[in-house]
């Protein structure tokens, strides 16, 4: 491996020449390398990698509309911000139960987050014995973090109930958190 700081030639140079050698840049540094050997075995971690790439570029192919304005506002391409949202899932922040007495009409809040936006928020409870009280879809804020739901049966006794909350994002991708009471 060769490093060249100040050559006129090579300074800032990146890339391959023919199927010899490869011109990187790293720490203000042209660094050259010759081509580098691909291993010969993949591992299952990075069979199933490559197969969600290629579920993701697929997906990014068709990008919506959506994406397209995404990418005006953020000086991306539409593709890659819909390879982004397809290999990054959604996350539940916070769940505050705390406004939930079990009272029709009260709130449960979930914050939540994902690069591209999420879709939906799902929020289903059920009693410590596995019995379903309610369920329903949650309510987004303006900017989509904060989503309420609101309950629209009585449940007396609280006591081991599971509220078990769903989310997706555009693409699909699906996580879910469960708070027991």
């Amino acid at each position: 491996m060769a490093k060249s700081n100040s050559n006129v030639l090579t300074h800032g140079l990146s890339g391959k020449i023919g199927n010899l050698l490869v011109f990187r840049q790293v720490g203000g540094k042209t660094i050259v390398t010759g081509k580098p050997k691909p291993s010969r075995t993949e591992s299952d971690a990075q069979k199933q990698q490559r197969r969600r790439f290629q579920s993701a570029t697929l997906y990014a192919k068709s990008a919506t509309e959506e994406y397209v304005e995404a990418a005006k506002k953020k000086g991306k391409t539409p593709y890659i911000i819909a390879v982004a949202d397809f290999l990054n899932a959604p996350s539940i922040e916070h769940v505050d139960v705390s406004g939930y007495t079990g009272a029709s009409g009260d709130v449960i809040v979930v914050k939540v987050s994902d690069d591209f936006k999420v879709k939906w928020v799902h929020v289903n409870i059920t009693n410590s014995d596995g019995s379903p009280v309610e369920e329903g879809e949650a309510l987004p804020d303006a900017i989509g973090y904060e989503w309420r739901y609101t309950a629209t049966q009585n449940n007396d006794n609280l006591s081991g109930d599971r509220i078990l909350i769903s989310i997706s994002d555009t693409p699909g991708n699906i996580v879910t958190d469960e708070t027991v009471l």
